[in-house]
């Protein structure tokens, strides 16, 4: 009975809610998106609220635009496609959704959503470190990733992911091994010393260097 649960569990769609005002451009046609989600199965269930008549949710929930658009833990603002919608609920469950959903934010500058996430939930932080992996990742995720970083900075938080970041000094790509001896010199933590100690014989110049300058902060 439990395992039959546990698979209905699984495999159930997830809820969305929608706010959105009447004079908004965007929400009609993304209403109309999440209700053919609806109707597909690929949502389970659509709660929409009219912010104009009820402001209060706006300010319980801290939206500050229309449409905007929760499905599980990605909040959407702004007009979306439907692929886009569809491609949300169906990985909002899984650690490959979350990575994509915080590279996508980053990538538009939200990193404020991404910290409130992290707030939230202290696993996103693993899907954060997981972008470092890719060395050819945009601009702008790669300095939303140091703006999270420097947030967390010293705190317990970022030093539970010490051999997460260790492994990353392992990583082929000479960008990707600086950072994470960067953000493992932000951890302050002398449970870090290791990892660093060995970036100071890499091959790479600028590795070795980021090496030098963090290394008497991990005391």
């Amino acid at each position: 009975m439990n395992r039959i649960s546990n698979e209905i569990s699984e495999s159930q769609a997830p809820d969305a809610l929608m706010l959105l005002s009447t004079h908004c451009a965007h929400c009609p046609s993304v209403l109309n998106s999440l209700a053919e989600l609806v109707k597909q199965g690929v949502l389970g269930k659509l709660e929409v609220i009219n912010l104009e008549q009820r402001p209060e949710v706006a300010r319980q929930l801290g939206v500050h635009s229309v449409p905007c658009v929760r499905i599980g833990p990605f909040e959407l603002t702004g007009q979306r496609s439907l692929a886009e919608f569809r491609q949300w609920a169906q990985t909002s469950a899984t650690h490959e959704g979350v990575r994509d959903y915080i590279e996508t934010m980053l990538a538009e500058g939200e990193v404020e959503r991404v910290l409130t996430m992290i707030a939230k939930d202290a696993g996103v932080m693993a899907r954060v470190i997981e972008l470092l992996d890719f060395a050819d990742e945009k601009l702008n995720v790669r300095l939303g990733i140091g703006v999270i970083m420097e947030e967390y900075e010293g705190r317990s938080l970022l030093q539970e992911y010490i051999p997460q970041l260790g492994k990353l000094t392992q990583h082929a790509d000479p960008r990707v091994r600086g950072d994470a001896c960067h953000y493992l010199a932000l951890t302050h933590s002398s449970n870090a010393r290791e990892f660093v100690r060995k970036l100071l014989h890499d091959e790479n110049a600028d590795v070795r260097e980021v090496a030098e300058e963090s290394l008497p902060t991990l005391r």
